[in-house]
């Protein structure tokens, strides 16, 4: 290794040597073209002005090189050596926040617009909070609003035998010793309750789960399926989640173990063991002969214990790791508005394009339905849809893919059939005058559809087919467009836009001969009777009548 180091500074230096040789051979050969041209006192000044310009062009090119080398970047990309990887979850949010923004500006829809914008000024809200906030989840029945009772030692809510008597949201603050934050607990309505009203109250519960930094499922058994479910979902969050399991005072010590065994080996996976944790928020009172009956105090020391220990290691990490979660489900939701509407744009632009492209073989037939010879309009299509997504073609490139689009629905045998599924439902509705040309020009409109649809797939993904590539694409947009709905909003609009013009174009047809076996006596025509010249000594003659 030294001895290929020590080779490379020497081959370094004589390309340095030679280098500087052909720089001063260059000089000279300057100064002595200068001397032959110019007075002496000239010569001079103006060789030092050309070394200047040419060390000031020298700095200038290689600056952002060397700069770019030192920061280990590659030469070239200052802008992508800019963009440093955030410090901090938090700073991830933040500039998830300002993509927000800046999708904000392009969103046209006002409604939609100011749910965004209103998403994202309590996401800043959230993200300026010093709270940590812990969400009580769970069935009616389970002992949400007592577990938060026993919290807190003292009396919050309602608390009885009816289900659902949580009708809504209610916060709980809570101090922990050695912990500077405050604790919130959200008590939520119950969840798996019947009617309207009662899923209207689990989306509320949900809502507020998706918001929580640490979750508490408060369950009184054995997870039933509904609970494993809804266990699962917030699983799914990516939220940090205590299991409580509630009511233990109903049950012998064995049950209890028993139930615990079983519930952390459903959760295995998902929940940690230690963060499956036996409680009795409200133990039952126990008779007392000739007295009072004794009410026992509340067992939540180990939850409250597990909390602390969860929030004094991870608190921190928590509501980071919670703000940057729903920034970034923000930021889908942003994303998922401009590709709506970026989607609907680019669908008015395939039907803008394909009466364009029947116009065409209306004015000028093309021999046989053959979208290559429309791929002119083709082109101009895929141009603005690429517009649409953000994306610059050149008029080849999106020449190349009209072409090749055009090619695959020939190969496929997907114009041969969309030709014969539109004949079949044209033909028979229309005079036979205009049924070819209409036939022709309606197939190219409705395979336009099919391409500029696939062409919308492409730029969505990208500039991706996926992984079955084009064929995939087109064979599944033809299918959804031959179903009968789109099949017959098609063929209205169709009718409208290019049958309809076709007759008038063909003005009033010739009336047909008529059927002799129809109306015979019109068939057989009298001949007409010439007049006959009158006889000599005939009635003109009145001499020769008698009086």
């Amino acid at each position: 290794m030294p001895g290929r180091r020590l080779w490379l500074w020497i081959a370094l230096g004589l390309a340095a040597l030679l280098a500087l040789g052909l720089v001063l051979q260059a000089v000279n050969q300057l100064l002595w073209q200068l001397s032959y041209w110019l007075p002496g006192w000239l010569v001079g000044p103006l060789l030092l002005a050309v070394v200047a310009a040419l060390l000031v062009a020298l700095v200038q090119l290689g600056l952002p090189w060397w700069q770019a080398l030192r920061r280990g970047g590659k030469p070239g990309s200052a802008g992508a050596a800019a963009v440093r990887p955030p410090a901090s979850r938090r700073e991830a949010a933040a500039r998830n926040l300002e993509a927000i923004d800046r999708t904000l500006e392009r969103v046209r829809d006002a409604v939609d617009a100011e749910a965004l914008r209103q998403e994202r000024e309590r996401m800043q809200a959230e993200l300026e909070r010093g709270d940590l906030r812990i969400v009580v989840f769970g069935t009616g029945s389970a002992g949400k609003t007592s577990l938060i009772r026993a919290l807190l030692q003292e009396l919050v809510g309602e608390v009885g035998a009816p289900m659902g008597s949580t009708r809504s949201t209610a916060r709980y603050r809570l101090r922990l010793k050695g912990l500077e934050r405050a604790v919130i607990l959200e008590d939520t309505p119950g969840i798996l309750e019947a009617g309207a009203e009662g899923r209207e109250r689990e989306e509320l519960a949900r809502g507020q789960a998706a918001r929580a930094d640490l979750l508490l499922l408060v369950v009184d058994g054995d997870l039933r399926a509904s609970e494993q479910e809804v266990l699962d979902t917030l699983a799914s969050l990516g939220k940090r989640l205590l299991l409580v399991l509630n009511k233990c005072d109903l049950r012998g010590e064995q049950e209890e173990e028993r139930l615990l065994a079983l519930l952390r080996g459903r959760c295995g996976g998902r929940i940690a063991p230690e963060d499956v944790i036996p409680a009795a928020a409200a133990p039952q009172s126990v008779p007392m002969p000739g007295g009072r009956p004794l009410q026992p105090p509340a067992e939540v020391e180990a939850l409250l214990r597990r909390m602390a220990s969860v929030l004094h290691a991870d608190g921190e990490e928590l509501i980071a790791d919670n703000l940057l979660l729903q920034c970034r489900r923000l930021g889908e939701a942003s994303r998922e508005l401009l590709d709506r509407q970026r989607r609907s744009d680019a669908e008015a632009v395939v039907d803008r394009f394909m009466w364009i492209g029947a116009g065409v073989v209306m004015v000028t037939p093309l021999p046989g339905v053959d979208l290559l010879g429309t791929a002119a309009v083709h082109a101009q299509m895929v141009l603005e849809i690429g517009r649409v997504y953000g994306v610059t073609l050149s008029r080849a490139a999106a020449q190349d893919l009209a072409v090749s689009v055009g090619r695959t629905l020939a190969g496929l045998g997907l114009i041969k059939g969309g030709v014969s599924l539109l004949g079949s439902a044209l033909s028979l509705s229309l005079p036979a005058v205009v049924v070819g040309r209409a036939i022709q020009a309606v197939s190219v409109a409705w395979l336009t559809r099919v391409a500029g649809r696939s062409f919308i797939t492409y730029f969505r993904q990208d500039q991706d087919w996926g992984d079955g590539g084009l064929p995939e694409v087109l064979q599944k947009e033809y299918e959804l467009n031959r179903r009968e709905g789109a099949l017959k909003s098609f063929l209205t609009a169709a009718l409208q836009r290019v049958v309809e013009p076709l007759q008038r174009s063909q003005g009033r047809l010739p009336p047909r001969p008529a059927d002799p076996r129809a109306n015979p006596r019109a068939a057989v025509r009298r001949p007409e009777r010439s007049p006959e010249p009158p006889e000599a000594g005939g009635a003109g003659d009145r001499s020769d009548r008698a009086p």
